[in-house]
């Protein structure tokens, strides 16, 4: 990277429009291109399935970002991932998940995938023995992260995994969705590709739905376009317009909701009506020094456990007013959910599920004061 994280998220794909000067990149709101000549497509562009400047803006700051070579932008992050594995796997593979994942890739691999004939094993990744022995070798195509995970925000060492998963000729792909590339770069610790609901912090501020692939080796990421024009799940030209004016104001975001959610987990953590917090910022936290090594920050993602089981964490969440009870994270607005009966619920009765007296909060950027009150009250 020749410049700082904020410079690039600012500059990187965005030069000044050659035409008019404009300093923020136009929509490019058109389905199809005219043409020089059959054959001699103006600047590359055909279609705009196959490509779009706006598009192109998007992938290219996407790529600075997470020090990567190829960003791909698509329709969400569950596109994404449904792209990555139809590139990557054919039916009879194998892929090590983690043993606590958003509920929707959980989904797509067990309603989806397995259908289609690709195996998975969940393994707790922020152990390396149980990831190791999680692979089948000759048939793991992909040893697949998050860190911190969702929502019980496990933390798994990526430069470990990375080697494990390497010396068994798997790939190791980490959703970075809760951490940002602000606060982690896992192609920096080994990691052969990044997969992002830019939904979240990346877009930041709950108006757009969007997924990304970033990796690190060009020949990779080529399939992975060409499969991206194939499958067609692409990212409109206005949607990558609003993800790219979310990105550069994601330093400043990220180092808000970290600010506040460590305010806040310190506030939960020993109070009366919380059993548990979990949050990789607090020295209790069993992936903190791997957190502290690999993150920035510690995000602003806390979920922790009521102690009056699940139908006061239902209250609790019920009784939130500034925390908007609803599902997604990474707005600037603060949100509260539950789980188990939410986020994940697709995950029931599998090893993957989550405890009943669990909420999980997405940390805003307002006054954390207000949202510190919030919280007392809702907390009864």
């Amino acid at each position: 990277m020749s410049h700082g994280f904020e410079t690039l998220a600012i500059h990187a794909g965005q030069d000044p429009e050659a035409r008019t000067g404009a300093v923020i990149p136009p929509i490019y709101q058109t389905s199809t291109y005219a043409q020089d000549a059959v054959g001699a497509p103006r600047l590359g562009y055909e279609y705009s399935r196959s490509g779009n400047p706006t598009r192109d803006a998007l992938q290219e700051c996407l790529a600075a970002l997470e020090n990567g070579a190829v960003g791909l932008a698509f329709a969400s992050g569950l596109a994404a991932e449904d792209t990555l594995l139809r590139t990557v796997c054919k039916p009879g593979d194998h892929v090590v998940i983690p043993d606590d994942a958003y509920g929707g890739t959980y989904r797509l691999f067990a309603k989806v995938a397995e259908r289609w004939g690709l195996a998975y094993t969940p393994a707790k990744v922020s152990d390396p023995d149980a990831v190791r022995a999680a692979i089948r070798p000759g048939s793991t195509r992909i040893v697949w992260l998050e860190t911190p995970t969702n929502p019980l925000l496990g933390i798994a060492d990526i430069a470990v995994l990375a080697g494990i998963a390497h010396d068994a000729g798997a790939l190791l792909v980490v959703d970075n969705t809760f951490a940002s590339p602000y606060l982690q770069q896992p192609i920096t610790h080994g990691a052969d590709v990044v997969v992002h609901s830019t939904t979240k912090y990346v877009g930041g501020h709950s108006d757009v739905v969007g997924g990304a692939l970033v990796v690190a080796d060009r020949e990779l990421g080529e399939q992975l376009r060409y499969h991206q024009n194939a499958m067609g799940a692409i990212n409109g030209p206005f949607d990558a317009w609003l993800t790219l004016r979310g990105i550069k104001t994601l330093g400043v975001r990220m180092d808000r909701h970290c600010d506040n959610a460590e305010r806040i987990a310190a506030y939960l953590d020993g109070h009366a009506k919380v059993a548990e917090v979990i949050y990789p910022g607090l020295p209790s936290h069993p992936g903190h020094e791997v957190a502290a090594k690999q993150m920035r920050r510690f995000g602003g993602m806390i979920s922790f456990r009521a102690t009056g089981g699940e139908e006061h964490a239902v209250e609790i969440c019920n009784r939130a007013k500034l925390f908007v009870l609803a599902e997604s994270l990474g707005g600037v607005e603060s949100l509260i959910e539950h789980p188990g009966r939410m986020t994940h619920a697709s995950a029931a009765g599998s090893p993957l599920e989550v405890p009943g007296d669990l909420v999980r909060l997405s940390v805003g950027i307002e006054t954390v004061d207000d949202l510190l009150a919030d919280l007392e009250q809702a907390l009864g």
